[in-house]
């Protein structure tokens, strides 16, 4: 069934909802990746409080999964959606007008419920909006969001230091350049569909132990998703043969990110959804250690690439997974299946920046987190192959 009124092409779709993800993602989330050593250098801000902001953003995520999880009107959804896109450029430009810890926390906050709102919300739309118009019901394309995202935020940050190395500037240069991504994002947002689809229940088509194991296993990817996501730019600035290659290794993140958003998409296609998440899951693994086994540049850039191709990978196959089985409201069935995912990234934070802070290195959280994935794949190769 098709929309009716509905002049928007799947491109201008995917467009929009990848735009929203540089803006909730992108800006209100990443950018205190590669902003993290300056606002460290010029504030004092130690490894435990960077932990703990980025916990708090990471909270302000759960929080909108939990939201989502239990919003089933579909306007309610476009309106919060639509709310996020903007509320990410106002917190990221909030972030500039002092360096007071409680206002950072509020700001990292929402910052986090913007994340939410692009993720969840954006993909449940979007993948609604493609299934309804009998397109392919697959979010690779969509989640090219989250690579671009890395990449504008690394190679913003680097090129804005150049210009202006105070470290509020730089947030609100970054806010500036948000923007330019809110004008597609919010023109060509998916439509409401009709109340006739908008309202319809949606029947669960997995088991119970499904969605427990699942969800057991996307705390691991959450896990290991979020150290890199929040620390990687401070260990390689860390490193002193390494030293202003920080941003570069998160642009590589990003570029990895790109292309294999359709590669895993193809990978799952030829041998089924849990498999391709196996796959994911090991590599991802793999290359999370590899910063703590050498700070050789070509070593620390293998596992930023590594890291970007698999955890999109991760993201992408889940979230699309869980979506299909929840036709009617993708986006709840996803939120749910996040709560999981938004829980590690709270909890590993806050460890591995305590964890720096006692042994000067990150390496003792690095193993940690790769251990917690190996846990993940161990439960993921208990389900069969559904997908």
């Amino acid at each position: 069934m098709s929309e009716p009124h509905s002049s928007l092409q799947p491109w201008q779709v995917l467009t929009g909802g990848i735009c929203g993800l540089v803006l909730t993602i992108g800006l209100a989330r990443f950018a205190y990746t590669p902003l993290l050593p300056s606002m460290q250098l010029q504030t004092g801000l130690t490894d435990a409080a960077a932990g703990g902001l980025a916990a708090i953003n990471y909270a302000g995520y759960i929080t909108g999964a939990l939201a989502t999880a239990w919003i089933d009107d579909v306007r309610w959804r476009h309106r919060l959606y639509s709310t996020g896109l903007w509320l990410a450029i106002l917190t990221t430009a909030a972030m500039a007008l002092s360096d007071w810890m409680p206002a950072w926390a509020l700001w990292r906050f929402l910052g986090g419920l913007c994340g939410a709102a692009g993720m969840l919300l954006g993909s449940g739309l979007v993948l609604g909006w493609l299934m309804r118009q009998g397109q392919r019901p697959e979010l690779g394309i969509f989640f090219m969001g989250i690579g671009l995202s890395i990449l504008v935020t690394a190679v913003g940050a680097w090129a804005l230091a150049q210009w202006w190395p105070l470290w509020s500037s730089q947030w609100l240069a970054l806010a500036a350049v948000g923007l330019v991504f809110a004008i597609p994002a919010w023109r060509w947002r998916p439509p409401v569909p009709p109340p006739t689809i908008a309202q319809a229940a949606s029947a669960p088509s997995v088991s119970r132990r499904w969605l427990w194991t699942m969800a057991a296993s996307y705390f691991a990817a959450g896990w290991g998703f979020v150290i890199s996501a929040t620390f990687i730019v401070a260990m390689v600035e860390r490193e002193p043969t390494l030293a202003g290659q920080g941003n570069w290794a998160w642009a590589w993140v990003g570029l990895a990110a790109l292309p294999a958003v359709f590669i895993w998409d193809r990978v799952a296609r030829r041998w089924g959804d849990t498999r391709a998440l196996l796959l994911a899951f090991g590599l991802q693994t793999c290359a999370i250690v590899l910063p703590a086994l050498s700070n050789a540049w070509g070593v620390v850039l293998l596992g930023a690439v590594g890291y970007g191709a698999t955890f999109i990978g991760i993201v992408s196959l889940t979230l699309a997974l869980v979506g299909r089985r929840s036709p009617n409201n993708p986006g709840k069935a996803m939120a749910r299946l996040t709560l999981s995912y938004g829980l590690a990234q709270i909890i590993a934070p806050v460890v591995a920046g305590q964890m720096a802070q006692l042994t000067g290195t990150f390496h003792g959280a690095l193993w940690l987190t790769a251990a917690v994935m190996a846990t993940g794949m161990a439960l993921l190769a208990t389900l069969p192959e559904e997908g």
